[in-house]
């Protein structure tokens, strides 16, 4: 299983996934500030794998705090929450994993544990953060590769893999959980510009698995459904809002709309940290918009003219009706939203 993040000694290591395919280099963040400016600039990114690496970074802020007295370190504990909390605004899964760390941090103090046992409290967690996110995604690919028909062509956008997790993948892992049930599966990934998740990373993992990828460009998808050439769409999501309406890269939702007009299929795989009950729908979910330059240049090559307005949201939102079942942890999530999301998060652990 590809590692995507992990705690080495005294520092979080994770792939550079700016770098990839051309390059594997490892980037070891010491610093908490150095692991939030790894969220913001995108060396990590996908709404799973930047939770494991906002829990990481402050436990490991926190392990290299000079803060002796427990008031001090509170404190500095705050700052590092809101550091972390201001790199990505749309992943929810962000959020949920600060406000897990803020909980095992009180429950710690309020235990009267002393500042050490509180470092040793926060760096279990992220570990349990991380080995948790590996575990729901493999649970994830067994209920999903229950709707994957043998022999099926998978249509997937962005990455959603193990590089977007902490291992083995969300949409990926439907994938993987389909081929390791014996079912053989191709798939067509599109390319997702502006930052080409699809075609740098998603390719990339499914290539290196030996499972038969195909990299089409953004604006062929509905030519590909029309030709019969695609059974079923498989993505992520960095935010599901209660009524199921979900945040996910940009292009999403153009392609649930070319899916709903072909007759197929189209399902979401995200854990229940990506479910977001406090928001009531998709248009109370922020959206990020990114530097221009994604845009205007590829590498360093400019491909638009000077002076051309750009446009960079990251994210879009599919509106519930269009998608067929999200596909979690805990099991398939059917309309009516509202109740089957609902009942997830309320429900136990596998």
């Amino acid at each position: 299983m590809l590692p995507t993040i992990d705690w080495q000694d005294d520092a979080v290591v994770m792939i550079d996934q700016r770098k990839l395919p051309g390059s594997e280099v490892w980037v070891r963040c010491r610093t908490a500030n150095h692991v939030a400016k790894a969220i913001k600039t995108m060396v990590i990114r996908g709404a799973p794998a930047i939770g494991v690496a906002a829990a990481m970074g402050i436990a490991i802020g926190m392990r290299r705090s000079k803060a002796t007295g427990t008031r001090a370190f509170a404190t500095e504990f705050q700052k590092i929450c809101h550091t972390m909390a201001a790199t990505r605004p749309t992943a929810v899964n962000l959020f949920w994993a600060i406000e897990r760390m803020k909980s095992t941090f009180a429950a710690a103090a309020h235990a009267g544990a002393s500042v050490d046992e509180i470092r040793d409290s926060l760096e279990a967690d992220a570990r349990a953060i991380h080995d948790e996110d590996v575990a729901s995604c493999r649970a994830m690919g067994r209920y999903g590769a229950a709707l994957v028909p043998d022999g099926a062509c998978i249509l997937t956008h962005c990455n959603a893999g193990a590089l977007a997790t902490a291992g083995y993948g969300t949409a990926l892992g439907v994938i993987r959980g389909a081929v390791e049930q014996g079912k053989r599966v191709t798939v067509m990934a599109d390319e997702t510009r502006p930052f080409l998740q699809g075609a740098r990373l998603t390719a990339w993992e499914l290539v290196r698995d030996g499972i038969d990828t195909t990299v089409i460009t953004d604006n062929m998808s509905g030519a590909m459904m029309r030709q019969g050439l695609v059974d079923l769409v498989v993505v992520g999501a960095d935010r599901i809002a209660a009524n199921g309406d979900v945040a996910n890269k940009i292009g999403t939702y153009s392609v649930a709309v070319l899916a709903k007009e072909h007759g197929m299929p189209f399902y979401v795989a995200a854990p229940i940290s990506t479910v977001d009950l406090a928001t009531p729908d998709g248009s109370r979910i922020p959206i990020e918009e990114r530097n221009a330059r994604e845009v205007t240049h590829v590498g360093t090559i400019r491909i638009t003219p000077e002076g051309a307005k750009i446009r960079n949201p990251a994210f879009d939102v599919t509106p519930n009706a269009l998608v067929t079942a999200i596909i979690t942890e805990r099991g398939v999530c059917r309309p009516p939203y509202a109740d089957s999301l609902r009942a997830a998060v309320d429900g136990p652990r596998e």
